[in-house]
C-alpha cells in the first residue's frame, strides 16, 4: 500500500492512501465503456437517424473528416473535461472512489488537468499503456508522467477514516451555533483548519493557534467574539461549520 504525503497550504502534511493499479485501470476501462457507448450512439444517430452519407455527399473527404472530427471531440477531452468539472474525477473514478489531487494541496487546476490529459499521449496511448504501468509501479507516489510532470497523483477515497479524521464533529442534538458566517467557509478551508487545528493543538503550538484564529476571523468575518480561548473558539467554529452544512 502505498501512501502519498500532501502539504496543505497551512504546512500540515496529510497522508493518503495512493489509489492501486488495479483501481485506476479499473476506472479507466469504464470511462472507455462510456465513450464507445457514446460512439455506438453518435453512429446511430449520424447514419441511422440523420442520413450523413445523404448530408455529406458533396463534400470532399477532408470535409467529412472534420464532421467526424467534431463529433469524436467529446471522447477525445472526455478525461479533461470530466476532471475539471468533477473536481479530478472522471465517471469511471467517481464509481471506483478515487480522485486526481495535487501533492501540494488539495485541489488542482485546469492548467494541471491539461497538463495531465496532454501526457495521456505518452503515458496511454504508446504501448498500449505499457509506459504508465511503469511509471506507476515504479513512482514512489504511484504517479504515471503526467502527474509527475502536472504535480499531481491520484487517491483512494474508500480509506477507513473515523470522526477525528475528517471534517465532520460529533453534535449533540441540542446544539445552538455561534457564528452564522461559517458558511463562508469551503469543505475545503474546514478541512485546513481541522487538520492545522488538531496539529497545533497536540504539539501545543500557541502561536499557531493564535494566527488560526486570526485568519479564520479574517474569512469569516467575525464581528463580536465570545470570550474564549482560541482552541474554544476553533473549536466553536467546526463544530458550527458542521451544524450549518449538515443542515443545509
Amino acid at each position: 500500500m502505498v501512501e502519498i504525503q500532501i502539504n496543505t497550504t497551512q504546512n500540515v502534511n496529510i497522508n493518503f492512501t495512493a489509489a492501486s493499479v488495479g483501481e485506476r485501470i479499473l476506472a479507466y476501462v469504464i470511462d472507455w465503456l462510456i465513450k464507445i457507448a457514446y460512439i455506438i450512439v453518435m453512429y446511430q444517430i449520424l447514419f441511422n437517424i440523420l442520413g450523413f452519407e445523404d448530408m455529406t455527399r458533396g463534400m470532399d473527404n477532408w470535409s467529412r473528416i472534420a464532421v467526424f472530427l467534431f463529433f469524436y471531440l467529446p471522447v477525445i477531452f472526455y478525461t479533461l473535461i470530466f476532471e475539471t468539472l468533477l473536481d479530478g474525477q472522471t465517471i469511471g473514478k467517481r464509481i471506483i472512489k478515487i480522485q486526481v489531487v495535487k501533492i501540494d494541496g488539495y485541489q488542482a487546476s485546469l492548467a494541471d488537468f491539461v497538463v495531465r490529459w496532454f501526457f495521456r499521449i505518452v503515458d496511454l496511448n504508446l504501448m498500449s499503456g505499457i509506459v504508465a504501468l511503469i511509471s506507476i509501479i515504479t513512482s514512489s507516489k504511484s504517479q504515471r508522467l503526467g502527474d509527475i510532470t502536472a504535480g499531481t497523483g491520484v487517491i483512494a477515497l474508500k480509506n477507513k477514516v473515523n470522526i477525528s479524521h475528517t471534517i465532520l464533529e460529533d453534535l449533540k442534538e441540542n446544539y445552538i451555533p455561534t457564528y452564522p458566517n461559517v458558511i463562508k467557509l469551503s469543505d475545503n478551508d474546514a478541512r485546513i483548519i481541522k487538520d492545522t487545528f488538531i496539529t497545533a493543538k497536540k504539539s501545543k503550538d500557541y502561536k499557531t493557534l493564535i494566527r488560526l484564529r486570526q485568519k479564520i476571523v479574517e474569512v469569516v468575518e467575525v464581528k463580536e467574539q465570545i470570550k474564549e480561548t482560541d482552541i474554544e473558539f476553533i473549536d466553536i467554529i467546526l463544530k458550527d461549520y458542521n451544524y450549518y452544512t449538515q443542515n443545509m
